[in-house]
């Protein structure tokens, strides 16, 4: 099966280079998604040209895809699917969950010359990254590329109610399935509670298991295409 990576804010499209040839061995074709405004210098992109370049890897995928997006970028995966109610196969949300009709896409941090960027690790709890070691914390935070305003300010759409019947794995790195669980309940994330199908995956990192747990988070995503 197709399995498209979208990275999350700050991200081009090598950081799911680890994750790659493990999904290659387990027999997938994995497609890390470029989006634009975040490795292609495009300083200018909007939320609707990330939306779009994602879709274009749907439209071309071999069958239907699993798609799969990493914290914020979670919000483009379940995006894909209201777009593409039947075409994708499932989708998988890793350390992220959509946002609901007519919110900010990532309004997060300030923004400084039309770009919101990388705040730094003092910005984040403990959880998040207590699994990068000093190198891995350079490397993410030397190469991180400023998101353009136009996606971080960008407004979600949300369109067709078939999405709520695109399977969903919630895969749970810095926080365990019980407490997502919890904050669904809690109507924290109302797209997720109309899913009508909802499973969960627990992972023992931090956010960012790409970088940290690349041979697991492959395993999670291969379960979850072989369902």
């Amino acid at each position: 099966m197709d399995i498209l990576l979208i990275a999350g804010l700050w991200l081009d499209g090598s950081a799911w280079e680890d994750v790659v040839p493990e999904l290659t061995a387990l027999g997938h074709r994995p497609v890390p998604v470029t989006l634009p405004g975040q490795g292609d210098g495009t300083v200018s992109a909007t939320l609707d040209d990330q939306l779009a370049a994602v879709l274009a890897a749907v439209d071309t995928a071999h069958g239907k895809p699993l798609v799969a997006g990493h914290s914020a970028a979670a919000i483009l995966a379940w995006l894909a699917a209201d777009r593409r109610p039947g075409k994708v196969a499932e989708v998988a949300l890793i350390g992220g969950f959509p946002r609901a009709d007519g919110r900010a896409y990532a309004d997060f941090f300030p923004i400084e010359d039309g770009a919101m960027r990388f705040p730094g690790w003092g910005a984040f709890g403990e959880a998040h990254s207590a699994d990068l070691d000093q190198e891995a914390r350079h490397r993410l935070a030397s190469t991180a590329v400023p998101v353009p305003e136009g996606v971080a300010r960008g407004v979600v759409r949300l369109t067709d109610g078939r999405r709520y019947d695109t399977p969903v794995v919630v895969v749970c790195p810095e926080f365990t399935p019980a407490q997502a669980k919890k904050w669904i309940a809690a109507g924290e994330s109302p797209e997720l509670a109309r899913a009508t199908r909802l499973d969960y995956v627990d992972l023992d990192s931090g956010h960012w298991p790409m970088v940290t747990r690349p041979r697991e988070l492959a395993r999670v995503l291969a379960e979850a295409a072989a369902s």
